[in-house]
């Protein structure tokens, strides 16, 4: 037997006397037989990976259970990707716990009060040919047993195949693997939701939410042979390779790989969180903390179960986003604590007092209902209140139909309607107290009690009129002083109500909320409601106080805002041609060249004066179609700067939280480094591509199948800036155009967009130089494919991206040059 690339570990002299002086301390235990058995781990030593990347040791939680796991070794903060003994922790206080490796599993044993247990056994690796075993832990986080005798490294048994929660590069999820998330944030034992290949098809990825039984809630759809059909922005091969092997078969193997090629590789991971979604983080070495890139189901509330029964969710808010409804009580206190919420709520009995809490028309799941016709509301309630199993009710006045639910009600959360189309509100049972309880003499003081404290209360009261009014007028003040920007208009919740019909013509949604259109004194406006409380409102204030006195053509112009205890609410005015993104679909509508080039050099002129001509540099952070609006004219207008983060011109950098969109970020926010300007050049650039093509930078195949010239372009931008730096600029452009452009802006159009995109940040022209560029005043040169993108399209890393070279390659392009010319 053998260990490799150990840190404080044994040598094999200390193990061997370790051996016999375990053995003459336990000389009748079952669970140690030195001839069979060798020694790799003690609770006081560890295993490294080569580079020290990894690490396999022992942990111990605030509950003093204690695991042997495997964590990033470079991380002060411990995160744990594997844990062996999930299930079956060590006692709080053991004497010594130890891993030891035979010939045929690994075995964890904890000694205490001279007695030896068995902890945890991995699965059987046995082999009659193999007589001696290696352990080793991989810099890609695996660790592996192999033959020791045989220098092919042949492994036998790898933690891979038996996954925790966490998914690496590297990693192959297969038929029958699963992902189970931690019970809780400290609790690594299994919980209640879990990710695998969804049967009985095994063409694509589901979440299941398991107590008792399944319910899969959440899926990416099917596998189309490069992207998954409902999330196709999970799919991002110019940072990550995912595959697919064998789709749709008993031996599908889904897994990725990395492909920031001759780049440092950030550390990445796939993670099932407790709260039930699946996130993807990256390392940021800059901040030394983990930045969640990318998570699903976007909302917590669409997590199955996740407040648990009769808990209700509140969709937008980051933390303490489950609560229990008025008459009802958490049945685990301290998992909520934790953020574990799935206990959920109850009700303090059942009893003849009983009444009905109206919750209103929202969105739930039951167990059991009955259901009656032709009662009225009293007689609805009367049949539920006589069975104690019944929780709850529902009833349509228009049809007189009643709906009595029995057992659990799960997933409570706010309808998608504002104004309760559904007519059936629910309504859950709840006790009104502790009635008919009172005793004798107990009436009495209560009352004696009472009579003193209704006179205190009644000056109180008057005292708290006075004081919420004096309240009220400073809040007021304060508010207004956080709002400094005196050119907008404030408004109050009810006249934004009034002006968009109550919400109900949404335009669409953002990154913190929807946007309904209005009318404002005969005025079209957009109105942009935040539902993101908690951090909606730092970007609201950001909104106000910094755009609210920005004035600039191709910038969406800020009229107003709301401030209304938890209501935030912003007002813009109205674009009556809407977003870049809506041409981009397929069958939708067409913009001439004209039109797009005057929205390439606009969007531009806009980004150019947020990064160069204002007071304080702002990044946008979050530079896509969806936020290029089109006025009457079909001038751009760049809007939503909810990701807005400003640098003082004494910093050129500032250290961003990951928010933007995928397929328009730059590599640097990838890698987790700290982002500049040139974040949202690059995000211009990929924008710049899709408006040239007349298309969405990521689209899946139509046949679903392999091969052809449309398969080999569902992921746009590598195929377009080979040809583009090929000289075949017309390939890209967009059919619906009919050959009806302009050729030489054409051209300055795609040489622009792929020196915008280039994977060094000093290699990519500021957006004043793009500007330029743009309007013809600099010469522009012919760029490199970007290597990230290159690295796809140059061989097997990318599938059915070859591309031939062609004779007539474009060398060099000059653009009546008027100015110095734009070199790298």
């Amino acid at each position: 037997m053998q260990y490799n690339h150990t840190s404080n570990i044994m040598s094999p002299i200390i193990t061997t006397i370790f051996l016999i002086l375990a053995t003459s301390f336990h000389p009748s235990t079952p669970c140690l037989d030195p001839n069979t058995s060798k020694l790799i781990l003690t609770n006081t030593t560890s295993l490294s990976s080569p580079n020290n990347t990894f690490k396999l040791s022992f942990f111990t939680t605030k509950h003093s259970k204690s695991y042997l796991a495997i964590s990033y070794s470079s991380i002060q903060t411990p995160t744990y990707i594997w844990v062996a003994n999930r299930q079956t922790p060590l006692t709080q206080t053991p004497d010594q716990s130890f891993l030891f490796i035979s010939n045929n599993s690994l075995t964890l044993t904890q000694y205490e009060n001279d007695k030896c247990d068995v902890v945890w056994t991995s699965s059987s690796f046995f082999n009659p040919g193999i007589k001696d075993t290696k352990l080793t832990l991989l810099e890609n986080g695996n660790l592996v047993v192999t033959d020791g005798e045989n220098e092919s490294g042949v492994v036998i048994w790898q933690s891979f195949d038996d996954p925790t929660d966490t998914f690496l590069p590297g990693m192959n999820l297969t038929v029958g693997q699963t992902l189970t998330c931690w019970k809780s944030q400290n609790d690594p034992s299994m919980g209640k939701y879990s990710l695998r290949l969804r049967p009985p098809d095994y063409g694509e990825v589901e979440l299941l939410f398991t107590d008792g039984e399944e319910k899969s809630y959440w899926s990416t759809g099917n596998w189309t042979g490069n992207i998954f059909a409902n999330v196709p922005e999970m799919t991002l091969p110019y940072i990550y390779k995912f595959y697919f092997e064998n789709p749709f078969t008993k031996t599908a193997s889904f897994g990725f790989t990395e492909n920031m090629v001759g780049q440092t590789k950030p550390l990445t991971r796939f993670t099932v969180d407790f709260s039930g979604q699946v996130k993807q983080f990256t390392w940021s070495t800059q901040t030394e903390s983990w930045n969640m890139f990318w998570s699903q189901p976007e909302s917590k509330c669409r997590v199955y179960g996740v407040c648990g029964d009769l808990g209700f969710c509140k969709s937008g808010v980051n933390v303490g986003y489950c609560e229990c409804l008025d008459g009802f009580e958490v049945v685990d206190g301290d998992g909520w604590v934790a953020g574990d919420y799935s206990g959920g709520c109850r009700r303090e009995g059942c009893g003849k007092g009983d009444e009905f809490e109206v919750v209103g028309d929202v969105t739930f799941d039951y167990e059991k209902m009955g259901t009656f016709s032709g009662v009225g509301r009293s007689e609805c309630e009367r049949r539920c209140l006589g069975d104690c199993a019944c929780v709850g009710i529902s009833y349509n006045v228009k049809t007189s139909s009643c709906k009595n639910y029995f057992g659990k009600i799960l997933n409570m959360g706010n309808s998608s309607s504002d104004i309760g189309i559904s007519q059936e509100f629910l309504s859950v049972r709840v006790s009104r107290g502790v009635n008919g309880k009172k005793i004798g003499g107990k009436v009495v003081v209560l009352i004696s009690v009472v009579s003193c404290l209704v006179a205190v209360l009644l000056l109180a009261v008057v005292g708290l009129v006075f004081y919420r009014k004096k309240m009220v007028r400073r809040k007021k003040l304060e508010e207004e002083s956080v709002f400094p920007v005196t050119n907008l208009k404030v408004f109050t919740y009810k006249e934004l109500e009034t002006a968009t019909n109550g919400f109900s013509d949404q335009l669409g949604h953002g990154g913190f909320g929807a946007v309904f259109s209005g009318n404002v004194d005969s005025t079209l406006v957009a109105v942009k409601r935040l539902d993101r409380p908690g951090g909606g409102e730092k970007e609201f204030r950001a909104e106000v106080c910094t755009i609210g006195n920005i004035q600039h053509v191709n910038l969406v112009r800020l009229r107003g805002f709301c401030s209304e205890e938890s209501h935030r609410l912003l007002v813009y005015d109205y674009m009556p041609n809407g977003p870049l993104s809506s041409y981009l679909k397929t069958g939708g509508r067409n913009l001439d060249w004209d039109a797009r080039f005057r929205i390439a050099i606009g969007t531009a002129r806009g980004i150019a004066y947020l990064h160069e001509e204002c007071r304080n540099c702002i990044l946008h952070c979050d530079i896509k179609p969806e936020n290029i609006l089109l006025d009457e004219d079909y001038s751009a207008k760049v809007s939503d700067f909810g990701l807005a983060k400003l640098i003082g011109r004494d910093f050129s950098r500032v250290l961003a939280t990951m928010r933007g969109t995928w397929g328009y970020v730059a590599p640097e926010w990838i890698s987790g480094v700290a982002i500049t300007t040139k974040a949202d050049v690059y995000s211009y650039g990929m924008t710049l591509l899709e408006l040239l093509g007349g298309r969405r930078n990521v689209e899946g195949p139509p046949d679903g199948g392999n091969g052809g010239e449309s398969n080999d372009k569902w992921f746009f931008p590598p195929w377009a800036a080979r040809r583009i730096s090929e000289g075949d600029v017309a390939a890209v452009v967009d059919e619906r155009l009919g050959g009806e452009y302009n050729m030489e802006e054409v051209v300055r159009v795609g040489l622009v967009a792929v020196w915008c995109i280039q994977d060094e940040e000093v290699s990519r022209p500021t957006m004043g130089m793009v500007v330029k560029m743009l309007e013809g005043v600099v010469e522009v040169e012919v760029p490199p494919p970007p290597k990230l993108l290159q690295a796809l399209v140059s061989g097997e890393s990318f599938h059915g991206v070859g591309g031939n070279s062609r004779n007539d390659t474009l060398s060099h392009v000059s653009v009546d040059s008027k100015d110095s010319q734009f070199a790298i």
